[in-house]
C-alpha cells in the first residue's frame, strides 16, 4: 500500500502506515494446516461448472459471515468510501451508472446481488439435468472480484477488530483458500488482486502456489503511488 509522493509545495509525504496483518505473529495463524492447493483442484468426473458453483456459493457464505463479525465497526462514518489502501471502489448499478458509496453500502450491494444470483435457478441450477447458462463463467468471475474487494477491505480497514475478536486465523485461512481457488481457475485478473500481493505472497507461499500477479504489481505500482485509483 503505497502513499502519494510529495507535492511540489515541498512537504514530505506522510510515512507509510504499518500493515498489521503482515506481522509474522499474525500471518502464521491458521485454523488448519491443510494443503489448500489440493483442495481447490477439480476432482475427477466432476463437472467444472458444478465445481465453480459449489465453491463460489460456499465462499460467498463464508465471506459474508466473516464480514458480519466486524460489520458494527464498518460504518458510514468510519468507512466513508469503499477503500483498500490507495484504491477506491465504486458500485455500478444495472444500468452501468457509477455510484460512490460508503464501505457498508458497497458490501451490502455486493452481498445482495450475489445472494440474488446464487439463489436463481436459471443461473445456479440445483435440479438434475438443468444446464448452466452460457454466461455462467463470466458471472462467477464478477462475483469473485466483488468478494475479493470485501476480503481486502476487512484486512486493510478492520484487521484490528478481527484481532480483538481472535478471528484472524479464520480470516487468513479463508483468504488463502479463496486466492488459491481463483488462481486455479483464472477467475480474477491478477491486476485486480495486485493490491494485496504482499499478503498473498506471505499466506500462499507455503501452500504450493506461485505468485501469478507479482509482475503486474511492479508495473502498476509506479502509476498507483501518485494518486488514488478508482474502480
Amino acid at each position: 500500500c503505497r502513499k502519494s509522493k510529495g507535492k511540489p509545495n515541498g512537504k514530505k509525504p506522510a510515512p507509510e502506515e504499518k500493515k498489521l496483518y503482515l506481522e509474522p505473529e499474525y500471518t502464521k495463524s491458521r485454523i488448519t494446516d491443510f494443503e489448500f492447493k489440493e483442495l481447490v483442484m477439480l476432482p475427477r468426473e466432476i463437472d467444472l461448472n458444478e465445481w465453480l458453483a459449489s465453491n463460489t456459493t460456499t465462499f460467498f457464505h463464508h465471506i459474508n459471515l466473516q464480514y458480519s463479525t466486524i460489520s458494527e465497526f464498518c460504518t458510514g462514518e468510519s468507512c466513508q468510501t469503499m477503500a483498500v489502501c490507495n484504491t477506491q471502489y465504486y458500485w455500478y448499478d444495472e444500468r452501468g451508472k457509477k455510484i460512490k458509496c460508503t464501505a457498508p453500502q458497497y458490501v451490502d450491494f455486493v452481498m445482495s446481488s450475489v445472494q440474488k444470483l446464487v439463489t436463481d435457478e436459471d443461473v445456479f441450477p440445483t435440479k438434475y439435468g438443468k444446464e448452466f447458462p452460457n454466461s455462467f463463467e463470466s458471472l462467477v468471475k464478477k462475483i469473485c472480484k466483488y468478494l475479493f474487494h470485501v476480503l481486502a477491505h476487512i484486512y486493510s480497514s478492520h484487521f484490528k477488530e478481527t484481532l480483538a475478536l481472535e478471528l484472524h486465523g479464520h480470516l487468513n485461512t479463508l483468504y488463502t483458500h479463496f486466492i488459491l481457488f481463483i488462481r486455479e481457475f483464472n477467475l480474477v485478473d491478477p491486476k485486480e488482486t495486485t493490491i494485496m500481493d504482499d499478503l498473498t505472497e506471505v499466506l500462499c507461499s507455503s501452500s504450493g502456489s506461485s505468485s501469478n500477479g507479482g509482475g503486474n504489481g511492479s508495473s502498476n505500482g509506479a502509476g498507483a503511488q501518485n494518486h488514488v485509483k478508482e474502480r
